[in-house]
């Protein structure tokens, strides 16, 4: 009997990797627990510490296959399933960045550009403050605790051994895509119907007043005004945005 044997069985190392492999890929995309911001080995024991927990409950009755290239594929498909649904919930979070670019364009302030600690690239400072506040809303309203049970039911939704549904896989991230593109417009609604306003506006006036220097007054207006309505707009973007977002993780949950 061999070292490890004497504390588990192969069928039980074996469950293991293949719940690790899938958990794992999840924790590294998932909002929060995923930022770039979080060190690896905080992610890589968490997911460690999720596979222990979570083996026993959805691996019980799972065969050990009798060749390299069958365990090799399982691997790979839990692997997929687990990058899969971490790029969903990843995806979404992509309508506040859609948000803050847009406002930032609007008042002037695309060029202002700060290290997003979600991501590996810098973003326009209003993404960047979007981004990070979605990130508390998650923890704060205990949308966090939905991400365990997606762990738990992604085994209900995708059963060890089934194929992979690759076709409803991809409709969905289109449809994330594509549903977070619009929220995040709609968030930046108030802003841009400002923008829209004031800009017919300074350029009647320019139109009437030839002479005016309407660049000069009107730049520093759009930035305050702009930013007055978006600080305005904050807490029904934070809460639009939760609801939502509480929405497509009932779904996996």
């Amino acid at each position: 009997m061999s070292g490890v044997e004497a504390y588990a069985t192969a069928a039980q190392v074996y469950a293991a990797g293949l719940v690790f492999a899938r958990i794992g890929a999840m924790v590294m995309l998932v909002p929060g627990l995923g930022d770039a911001s979080v060190p690896p080995r905080i992610r890589l024991s968490f997911a460690l510490l999720m596979s222990f927990v979570l083996t026993p409950l959805v691996a019980h009755n799972l065969v050990v296959p009798t060749t390299l290239g069958a365990g090799a594929g399982a691997l790979i498909r839990e692997t997929l399933v687990g990058l899969m649904m971490g790029s969903i919930l990843r995806l979404f979070l992509a309508s506040l960045s859609t948000a803050g670019e847009v406002v930032s364009i609007q008042t002037t302030l695309g060029f202002a550009q700060t290290a997003n600690p979600t991501q590996a690239a810098p973003s326009t400072t209003l993404s960047t403050f979007l981004a990070l506040i979605g990130t508390v809303l998650v923890m704060t309203t205990d949308l966090h605790h939905l991400f365990f049970g997606a762990m738990v039911n992604s085994y209900k939704l995708f059963p060890f051994g089934h194929a992979i549904m690759v076709g409803d896989a991809a409709t969905l991230a289109v449809q994330t895509v594509a549903g977070s593109f619009a929220l995040g417009i709609q968030l930046a609604a108030p802003v841009i119907v400002f923008s829209i306003v004031f800009n017919i506006a300074a350029g009647l006036v320019g139109r009437a007043m030839p002479q005016f220097q309407i660049f000069f007054v009107a730049t520093p207006l759009s930035v305050m005004l702009g930013l007055s309505i978006f600080a305005l707009s904050l807490g029904m973007i934070g809460m639009v945005w939760t609801s939502r977002y509480r929405e497509l993780l009932e779904v996996f949950s």
